[in-house]
């Protein structure tokens, strides 16, 4: 034990060493939250964690998640100390061309997730967590690293309710309770009696130790992955510059690197000379044992089987959509926030219960869940009312710098919810997604296309938004139709079209009440169902406009700002097109869904008067 101990003594200085000389070089960073956790990062890396060090993706790995992510040079120092880094490599902190960035970002293999944006780290490790201990038959372990002021973060306190919950023996926290957060003392200082009984509240084990001292760290590992049925948080005491003397818990240092010269070198004159100690002897994680099934080329989805004259909302097409993809990839999970009678994912939850996971109403773990189930390779459909994922946006764009596989679907949308009023209508849910780098947005205008679209949504490698609606409405094509990201269709055209109307989901429905209308009176409008909203399909935005006097009208049940018409517009910026937008405007309120499209000018009647406006 007691070479243990000086072992891992010596690697925490380590530690310590290089994250002082890396981000003096960098000119930024934050060093002394990196030597407060040097000590716990040193025990887990070199004794507890088992890993394979030449194999990032081996999948029963021990993960670990720095969720305190301006820790980051910390996090590269353990993988040099690990032998998985060149230790010069670390000098290239914080530079254009480095993977190495200033917090975790995948661009290096061995960050499974990215961090930084704090309060999340602890939901993406429930989403790991669950993935091993109720889909991969494996047996690897969760570690999460916090840090004290986060703990501030709701989300973490959501995640918090959801491990006790489902029992995650296999996910392991610890928070490193410096007390020194970037501009005061944190809300609980060194108080770690109050943070143990906080997380015992929750249902979890709770072990409060010196965090600087081997003799309480090592048995408090041991313990946590003894525990049989609760998840663990070790609450560890520590200071922030620890090692230093004229950074040991003093305020102002954070966010600042030591001066390349006399600053830098007096600090390491205080640390132990940097020790190779030879090879580091990891502890291999064992063999994955599977049936197979995982891996498994996913199968063709059964087809959509509905009748022409039937009605039936988007999001029913959604949840019907979900469970035939369900049966045909066995990597599709589904989540909800308690609202799956809503969203129709109860249709997955029905077939696939050991798949579906009741994340209940808590936006913000419900997302950073499934970024955590997306990283151990399942395929996420998160779902709630698109209103409701504005909540958890922050996650959202997160799971985009995690360059997670992840689905997310928003029902309720628009004012056509009806009675409900203003607070359950997602208006701004397109703007939100089409903002998110790489993302796909859709919005599917019948049962045939969601259902389609869901599929593709599966098939599609990355992050993907599929907003549904609530009203029922008419099946408008074919079950055999073909639907593909980037695609439109044109559901009304002639010859002598004078506009085309473009528009998606309940004003796809006006506009050919609109065409009809228009018709007996003698004026012919073309009508093209824009269901792939990000990426669009400018081309065909362009013929159509090109074949009626140059002019679109979009049609949207949602804000003007950043939605269906602004993604027209900029389609078709450079082409001299003429685009009119009909958008939700002003502040709705409660009515019928028929009043509150038109009260809000996109209703057939408002299309029918807009068109004979512009001719």
């Amino acid at each position: 034990m007691e070479n243990l101990k000086h072992f891992l003594t010596q690697k925490a200085t380590n530690l310590r060493i290089h994250s002082l000389v890396s981000t003096a070089e960098a000119g930024s960073g934050h060093p002394t939250t990196c030597l407060s956790s040097a000590d716990i990062v040193s025990a887990l890396f070199f004794h507890a964690m088992r890993y394979e060090p030449g194999d990032a993706q081996h999948p029963n790995n021990d993960r670990f998640i720095l969720s305190k992510g301006h820790a980051a040079p910390l996090l590269y120092a353990a993988y040099a100390e690990a032998g998985i880094l060149a230790p010069e490599a670390l000098l290239t902190l914080r530079q254009i061309d480095s993977i190495l960035e200033g917090h975790p970002t995948p661009r290096f293999d061995w960050t499974e997730v990215a961090t930084g944006s704090l309060g999340q780290g602890l939901s993406l490790g429930l989403g790991m967590a669950l993935s091993c201990k109720y889909l991969d038959n494996a047996d690897y372990r969760v570690y999460v690293l916090l840090g004290d002021g986060e703990i501030a973060e709701g989300s973490v306190w959501e995640a918090a309710a959801l491990a006790s919950h489902y029992q995650l023996n296999n996910l392991i926290g610890i928070v490193d309770v410096n007390a020194l957060g970037q501009s005061q003392r944190t809300m609980y200082a060194f108080d770690i009696e109050t943070y143990c009984r906080r997380f015992e509240a929750f249902g979890w084990n709770a072990i409060g130790i010196d965090g600087h001292d081997f003799d309480d760290i090592l048995p408090a590992l041991a313990q946590a992955k003894a525990s049989a049925d609760k998840p663990t948080m070790i609450v560890a005491k520590t200071f922030k510059g620890k090692g230093v003397s004229f950074l040991e818990n003093a305020d102002g240092w954070h966010g600042k690197a030591l001066a390349k010269g006399e600053e830098l070198d007096k600090a390491l004159a205080e640390l132990e000379p940097l020790q190779t100690n030879g090879n580091v002897q990891i502890e291999a994680p064992t063999p994955v044992n599977t049936d197979g099934s995982r891996g498994l080329q996913p199968s063709p989805c059964e087809p959509p089987a509905y009748q022409p004259d039937e009605e039936v909302a988007t999001r029913g097409g959604y949840g019907t959509g979900l469970a035939k993809v369900g049966g045909a990839n066995l990597n599709v999970v589904a989540l909800d926030g308690d609202t799956k009678n809503s969203t129709y994912a109860e249709q997955f939850m029905a077939l696939y219960p050991n798949r579906y996971f009741e994340m209940f109403i808590a936006e913000q773990n419900l997302v950073g869940t499934g970024i955590g189930l997306a990283k151990r390779g399942k395929i996420p459909f998160v779902s709630t009312f698109a209103a409701f994922l504005s909540r958890a946006y922050d996650q959202v764009r997160m799971s985009a710098i995690s360059q997670a596989n992840i689905k997310y679907v928003g029902s309720h949308c628009g004012v056509s919810i009806g009675e409900d009023g203003p607070s359950q209508m997602g208006l701004e849910d397109i703007a939100m997604f089409r903002a998110i780098p790489g993302s796909v947005v859709l919005y599917p205008s019948d049962a045939v296309s969601a259902e389609r679209l869901v599929a593709e949504a599966a098939a599609h490698e990355g992050i993907v938004y599929i907003r549904t609606s609530r009203p029922k409405t008419a099946i408008l094509y074919r079950n055999e139709a073909q639907f593909s990201i980037g695609g439109s269709k044109v559901v009304r055209e002639c010859e002598n079209d004078s506009v085309t109307v473009v528009a998606a989901g309940v004003t796809l429905h006006e506009a050919l009440k609109a065409h009809d209308a228009l018709r007996d009176e003698g004026i012919s409008i073309r009508v093209i169902d824009v269901y792939s909203v990000k990426p669009i399909d400018a081309a065909a935005l362009r013929k159509a406009a090109a074949d009626t006097n140059g002019t679109l009208v979009t049609v949207e049940d949602h804000y003007p700002e950043g939605g269906l018409g602004d993604a027209v517009l900029d389609a078709v910026a450079t082409a001299g097109i003429r685009v009119h937008k009909l958008a939700v405007t002003g502040m709705p309120r409660s009515g019928k869904p028929e009043e509150l499209l038109e009260r809000h000018g996109i209703s057939a009647d408002a299309i029918v008067r807009k068109i004979k406006a512009i001719i």
